[in-house]
């Protein structure tokens, strides 16, 4: 991949550009020591990847990132040292359209051969993510579909990526502790800052948000998030559980792997939303989620920072509608409404 360093330390930078060239498989096109300077770098050549810091004099990593994915979009990393004490900064960059976050790697000593395995392995993943030839890979179904016979007790489940903090805190902010609906939450991010996002986004929202533990059933009024990069899925009895399989799946946890679980295996109603994220994750399994039943909508591509994932599953049928941001928590809540409507109408005439 053709990357670009934003870093104001000379020599953190000088560390990071070692570092990716120590692979074949990467090269670096540019090091930029200001966010000014990597908006300019980008408008003369853009990169497939940015590793973006985060605390920089002048403009800082959040609007560098969010003027360069309204300019010339592209994958971002954030690399910085800063992570754990600057919480709210890394979601307000993921907000704005960054894949994830990494720890930048110690020059020296204890812990940096494992820095540097962490700083490659994430650029491979988002190697794999942003690949065209990762757009046509058929995924294998490890769940067997049943048919749904769906009932009561709404389940929304949500997927989002790059962009999707911000878009969730909007999204979720639309209900209250007493909706009697539950809410499960796939959104792309390293297992280390699990309990940072859980934390963040619940205090932007009224629904008390935590972290899913096996044999978890999805509560109404309560939001769950994935504690780890396993896939969070569903099992016939409709319990939460965590599985490495299927281990092929680019993204982890898959959006696609609890899509489809719930489309076999959550027998009330369910809404499937596809909010902004990078890639494809998602649409086929909200596919089947729309096969079996279940409402579906996907955020358009006006007020997507990237309209990957929900794109997909609009070019595929799977999203019934695309809506605005602003308008998606009424819309699903529309949908719900419409569906129970329809099936108490059904049990009536029975």
């Amino acid at each position: 991949m053709k990357i670009g360093i934003v870093n104001d330390l000379k020599i953190i930078a000088e560390s990071l550009r070692r570092t990716v060239i120590s692979t074949s498989e990467h090269q670096v096109i540019w090091v930029a020591s200001s966010g000014a300077d990597a908006i300019e770098f980008c408008a003369k050549q853009i990169p497939d990847l940015i590793l973006m810091d985060l605390i920089m004099p002048g403009m800082n990593g959040v609007e560098a990132i969010r003027q360069i994915m309204q300019a010339t979009p592209c994958a971002i990393l954030v690399v910085t040292a800063t992570v754990d004490g600057s919480v709210g900064l890394v979601f307000d960059a993921l907000g704005a359209g960054a894949l994830d976050a990494v720890d930048t790697p110690v020059l020296s000593g204890p812990g940096s051969e494992e820095g540097v395995r962490d700083l490659l392995a994430k650029i491979t993943t988002i190697g794999k993510i942003i690949s065209p030839i990762s757009e046509l890979i058929t995924r294998s179904r490890s769940l067997p579909l049943i048919e749904a016979k769906r009932k009561g007790g709404w389940l929304f489940a949500i997927g989002t990526s790059a962009g999707g903090p911000a878009a969730l805190a909007e999204v979720l902010g639309g209900f209250s502790s007493s909706t009697p609906a539950a809410f499960v939450v796939i959104q792309h991010l390293d297992r280390h800052f699990a309990p940072n996002l859980a934390e963040w986004l619940g205090k932007q929202i009224a629904l008390p948000v935590r972290l899913a533990c096996e044999g978890d059933v999805p509560e109404p009024g309560t939001v769950l998030l994935p504690s780890r990069e396993d896939h969070l899925v569903l099992n016939p009895k409709g319990s939460l559980y965590y599985t490495s399989d299927p281990k092929d799946y680019v993204y982890r946890p898959s959006i696609d792997a609890f899509f489809l679980s719930v489309a076999a295996h959550w027998k009330n109603n369910a809404a499937g939303v596809l909010l902004t994220g990078m890639g494809r994750d998602g649409a086929e399994g909200m596919k089947e989620m729309l096969d079996a039943g279940a409402s579906t909508i996907a955020q358009d591509e006006n007020t997507s920072v990237v309209w990957g994932m929900p794109g997909a599953a609009w070019k595929l049928g799977a999203a019934q509608s695309l809506h605005a941001l602003a308008q998606i928590a009424g819309q699903i809540v529309k949908l719900a409404t419409a569906q129970a409507e329809t099936l108490q109408c059904k049990t009536q005439s029975a």
